[in-house]
C-alpha cells in the first residue's frame, strides 16, 4: 500500500513530465513499426521524394493537431467564442495559442527527430530530389542521377553508389541530432524566461498548483452531487406529477464568467477563475477582464486543469 502511493504520490507531482514522456514513447514506437511495417520506398526518380516526405510530415501534422483536441485548454479558449463578443483576437488569445501550440508540438516534433534519426524516410525522400542528386553525383560516374532513385532498395547497378547510401543515412541523423539540440536548447531558455519573468516565488507557484488539484477535484465532487440531486428530483417529478423543489444551479452568465481564461491582477491574488468569481465585489460584476489584468505565460496552468482533464467531444 505505501508503495502504491509512492508512485500515485510521484504521478500527482510530475504528471505533465510523465505524461509528455509517455506520449514520446508512444510517437517513438509508432515511428519504429511505421518505418518498418508500412513503409516501402519506391525507389522510384518521381514518387521517391513525395513518398518519402508524406510519411515524414504527415504523420507529424496529425500528430500537432491531436495535440490541439487533446488540450483541454483549447476547449475553454473555443467553446461559446462564437457567441461571444470581442472573443478570438489581442494578445490574450495570442498568448495562449502560442502556448497550446508549443505543448501540440511535442508529439510531432518527436516523431520527426526519431524519423530522422532512423533514416528510412529521408534516405528514400532525399534519393528522388534533384538538388541532391546535383550536389552529390558530380566527380561519379556518369549514370549516377539515374541510379540514386534505387540506392534505398539497394538495387543500383553501380557499386559506387552503394556509398550514397551511407552519405543520405549520415545527413538524416546529423539533421535528426541537430533537430534535438535546437529544441533542448529553445525549451531551456523559454523555461528559464518564463521563470524568471515569473511575479510569484518558487513556494508560492507550487502552493498554487496544489489548490488548483484540490479545487477541481471538490468541484467535481459537489458537481456530481448537485446534479445527482437535481435529476433525482426531476424524475421524482416526472413520476409523482408535481412541482420540482427550488435548486439553485448557476445560471449561464455563472458558468462563462470561470470557464473563461486567467488573468493575473498583482493587486487582487486569486488562484482561479472560480475564487476570483466568488470573491467580486458586486453580485453583477463581470471578472473576466478588469483594470491591471495581464496575461502571464507561467499561468498557464491554471487553464489547463478542468473537471475533466481529457474533453470529450
Amino acid at each position: 500500500m505505501e508503495k502504491f502511493r509512492t508512485v500515485l504520490d510521484l504521478h500527482l507531482k510530475h504528471h505533465s513530465a510523465l505524461g509528455y514522456g509517455l506520449v514520446s514513447l508512444l510517437t517513438a514506437g509508432g515511428e519504429r513499426i511505421f518505418s518498418t511495417a508500412v513503409f516501402q520506398c519506391p525507389c522510384n526518380a518521381a514518387w521517391n521524394l513525395p513518398y518519402g516526405l508524406v510519411f515524414l510530415l504527415v504523420p507529424a501534422l496529425a500528430l500537432f493537431l491531436l495535440g490541439y483536441v487533446l488540450n483541454a485548454r483549447t476547449w475553454r479558449l473555443l467553446t461559446g467564442c462564437c457567441a461571444r463578443p470581442g472573443c478570438g483576437g489581442g494578445l490574450r488569445t495570442f498568448v495562449v495559442c502560442a502556448q497550446l501550440s508549443a505543448a501540440a508540438a511535442v508529439a510531432p516534433l518527436t516523431w520527426v527527430a526519431v524519423a530522422l534519426l532512423g533514416g528510412t524516410f529521408y534516405e528514400c525522400a532525399a534519393s528522388g530530389s534533384a538538388f541532391q542528386a546535383r550536389r552529390l553525383c558530380p566527380g561519379r560516374d556518369s549514370r549516377c542521377e539515374v541510379q540514386m532513385p534505387l540506392v534505398p532498395c539497394g538495387q543500383a547497378q553501380v557499386p559506387e553508389m552503394q556509398e550514397l547510401h551511407k552519405e543520405l543515412k549520415a545527413q538524416s541523423q546529423v539533421l535528426g541530432w541537430v533537430l534535438i539540440a535546437v529544441v533542448m536548447i529553445v525549451l531551456l531558455l523559454c523555461t528559464s524566461v518564463t521563470r524568471c519573468l515569473s511575479p510569484v516565488s518558487f513556494l508560492q507557484l507550487k502552493f498554487w498548483k496544489i489548490y488548483l488539484e484540490q479545487e477541481q477535484q471538490i468541484l467535481k465532487n459537489q458537481a456530481t452531487e448537485h446534479a445527482a440531486e437535481l435529476a433525482k428530483e426531476n424524475i421524482r417529478c416526472f413520476f409523482e406529477s408535481s412541482h420540482p423543489k427550488e435548486c439553485n444551479t448557476p445560471s449561464i452568465k455563472d458558468w462563462q464568467q470561470i470557464s473563461s481564461l486567467y488573468t493575473y491582477n498583482p493587486k487582487e491574488q486569486y488562484y482561479s477563475m472560480l475564487h476570483k468569481y466568488v470573491n467580486r465585489k458586486e453580485k453583477n460584476q463581470s471578472i473576466r477582464s478588469s483594470q491591471g489584468d495581464a496575461m502571464v505565460p507561467i499561468f498557464g496552468f491554471v487553464d489547463s486543469t478542468g473537471m475533466n482533464t481529457t474533453p470529450s467531444l
